[in-house]
């Protein structure tokens, strides 16, 4: 039993009595809650990083030899003939997959909307132009439109926060899954590490309550291990997990060719990239250190080597990460054995809110004065045995929400979810309206139930759709214009 002489023994061994000392204050219920959270921390664990990344931490080294990976193009105007015979025939292999009901679906959610405005989980947030859909609506239809496609169920898991998890799942529970069974959803919580002092001090942010933060995207994978989602998947015969972050109402949810791609040349983990549109945009850069394949924060990579550029004029390191992945099961299985992940400890010096030990108060430091842990999931293309990285047109495929306003905010993504719907339309021979200016003149917003790619769209839209300007126009399920 866990009781508070076990903690008091606990903390005196591994120095941090302190945050027992408000203990005597607390009501039966706070004392549980506090107790609770000492037992479930690996102090052994615990003392390694504190020594690590507190006490001594070392210089961030990044490798004085770096190069450009290798990237399947997207199919686009420039694509060969080659290229253009791989993407099909990884579609099949994808859609075979598909069929056999080996794909399942990752969504990491675990973030507040505090930074948009909104209070409540990121994906409860709306944010297309017309129907004014949450993301995760967007992403519910996405893999409802692929499942009804394939004839098979395609699970979905989706990483919740502590903070976040219960308000996601009333609003699940709130709008019926949107079609899914809920059996096929499956929410799993993400893990934390506590906030540490620079002195290597565990911080209260309460009086009975330890100051902790998520432990990063790579922690999703943690968090599938021990939540026994992994053991879900592997019952289902799921071999391959569609990853993909809360924030981008423009990813394809469950891409056949990327799923197709990642099959056919047996890799353990893939990634999708788009080119930088300028050298320092603030996305990771996919690099090939010693034969690997990794990613430099944009943070981290020297401007001499953003900047440089290859004999064409193009940026050498032109791939930027935007966190779209596919992970083959066993490969996670093996990352996470015996619990613990492999992937590397981040450090981030962070202003955290704290209760001041001496007088009980509450301090909000105006400097930082903690830092925080993470592992971020990118990391783990290094321990993959096979790795490949599938090019995607930014304007087909990211677009993320992640600012109140500027770039990356929902007027961006708004814009962007138009401009899109308006290149499938035109393409597939319906006329949209626009400005003299050669802006798009209507709000446009097409359900991934009617279509979820612009060849979708091509074999079912009616070119004598008539969409005229000012209005809001929406294709919905059955192909309606107009409602929700």
């Amino acid at each position: 039993m866990f009781d508070i002489a076990t903690a008091k023994e606990v903390l005196k061994r591994h120095g941090q009595e302190h945050v027992l000392k408000f203990y005597d204050e607390l009501d039966d219920e706070h004392r549980k809650l506090l107790l609770r959270q000492i037992e479930g921390l690996d102090f052994d664990m615990l003392d390694g990083f504190i020594e690590q990344y507190v006490l001594n931490p070392k210089p961030l080294e990044i490798p004085t030899k770096l190069d450009p990976p290798e990237v399947v193009p997207a199919v686009c105007g420039r694509a060969d003939e080659a290229t253009i015979a791989l993407h099909a025939e990884a579609k099949t292999r994808g859609e075979e997959l598909l069929a056999a009901g080996k794909v399942a679906a990752f969504t990491v959610a675990g973030g507040q909307g505090t930074r948009l405005g909104y209070e409540g989980p990121k994906g409860c947030f709306d944010v297309t132009p017309v129907v004014k859909k949450s993301l995760f609506r967007v992403f519910a239809e996405q893999i409802r439109a692929a499942a009804i496609r394939c004839g098979e169920t395609i699970p979905w898991y989706i990483l919740t926060s502590p903070v976040n998890d219960i308000p996601t799942q009333a609003y699940f529970r709130q709008n019926d899954f949107w079609g899914f069974d809920p059996k096929d959803v499956i929410f799993v919580q993400q893990g934390t590490l506590p906030a540490i002092g620079f002195d290597g001090k565990l911080l209260l942010a309460r009086k009975y309550r330890l100051a902790v933060s998520p432990d990063g995207h790579g922690g999703s994978l943690t968090a599938l291990r021990r939540s026994g989602a992994l053991d879900d998947m592997k019952s289902r015969g799921i071999e391959v997990i569609s990853y993909f972050q809360v924030d981008n109402p423009i990813v394809r949810a469950i891409d056949p060719v990327f799923i197709g791609l990642h099959s056919l040349q047996s890799a353990e983990m893939s990634a999708k990239c788009v080119a930088k549109c300028d050298p320092l945009e603030k996305v990771g850069n996919f690099c090939v250190v010693d034969g690997k394949v990794c990613v430099i924060e944009y943070s981290d990579l020297p401007d001499e080597l953003a900047m440089a550029c290859n004999d064409d004029g193009r940026l050498k390191f032109s791939a930027g990460s935007i966190a779209i992945h596919v992970f083959s099961r066993d490969f996670v299985e093996r990352l996470t054995d015996g619990g613990l992940c492999q992937l590397p400890i981040h450090r981030a010096e962070k202003k955290v809110p704290h209760i001041d030990i001496t007088t009980g108060e509450q301090v909000l430091p105006p400097a930082p004065n903690a830092v925080k842990l993470e592992m971020f999931v990118f990391d783990a293309m290094q321990l993959a045995k096979n790795t490949v990285i599938l090019e995607t047109l930014r304007e087909e495929e990211f677009s993320p929400v992640k600012n109140a306003e500027g770039t990356d905010s929902l007027v961006t993504s708004l814009h962007d979810q138009i401009r899109r719907a308006a290149g499938w339309l035109e393409r597939a021979g319906v006329p949209v309206p626009r400005d003299a200016n050669g802006q798009v003149a209507a709000a446009l917003e097409i359900s991934p139930l009617f279509a979820d790619s612009e060849e979708s769209l091509t074999e079912k839209a009616d070119p004598s759709i008539s969409i005229t300007p000012g209005q809001n126009f929406y294709l919905g399920s059955k192909g309606q214009i107009g409602g929700a």
